[in-house]
């Protein structure tokens, strides 16, 4: 029905445009995690501990420059927004989805939990993807398990892996049914 509703404009432009951009943004992720797994089994100072005497502003954050930290704004943004999606669609939390108008207190107080506790880890799981190296404030880097390479590395791959077989099979999926629905399912 939204897709009816929706401006040719919207539906020929938009949509396409939309998905090439989230296929982007996740392959780009996915390309760095790649990357900081190879960093991490060549060099020691690829582990996410925090760094002692880089001021702000003296050191470059992205071996890219501006470029490359605008990229990691916007793929911890990418994170952020994918983790709320994905924690919202799992079977465990779709209970506590808002309702318009009608959700009780115990409801809302969840939901500001759940985001409180997703917006905490953001900068710990940006940091342990190698995705940025910024500490931000809170001096993330301290925490004794960022030492270990075991887990890092393991974390890593563990993102690397899931996120190509979600990507694989969504796009697997969507470009099979295009194709049932384009030749018909009696083909």
């Amino acid at each position: 029905e939204l897709r009816h509703r929706a401006s040719p404009w919207q539906r020929n432009l938009g949509y396409p445009l939309a998905m090439l951009g989230l296929l982007a943004l996740t392959g780009i992720s996915v390309l760095i995690v790649c990357f900081h797994v190879l960093e991490l089994l060549l060099d020691d100072a690829a582990m996410p501990r925090g760094i002692q005497d880089a001021s702000l502003g003296q050191v470059s954050f992205s071996i890219f420059g501006s470029f490359g930290a605008a990229l990691q704004v916007v793929l911890i943004l990418y994170l952020m927004v994918s983790s709320v999606v994905g924690f919202y669609s799992s079977p465990l939390f779709t209970r506590l989805l808002p309702e318009r108008q009608d959700t009780p207190l115990t409801k809302i107080i969840g939901n500001c939990v759940s985001l409180l506790v997703l917006s905490s880890a953001l900068p710990v799981f940006s940091r342990t993807l190698g995705i940025t190296r910024f500490d931000l404030l809170g001096d993330f880097g301290r925490f004794n398990w960022l030492g270990n390479f075991y887990i890092v590395f393991l974390y890593n791959m563990g993102f690397a892996a899931l996120t190509t077989l979600c990507l694989v099979k969504r796009v697997s999926w969507a470009v099979q049914a295009e194709l049932i629905r384009a030749f018909g399912e009696d083909g």
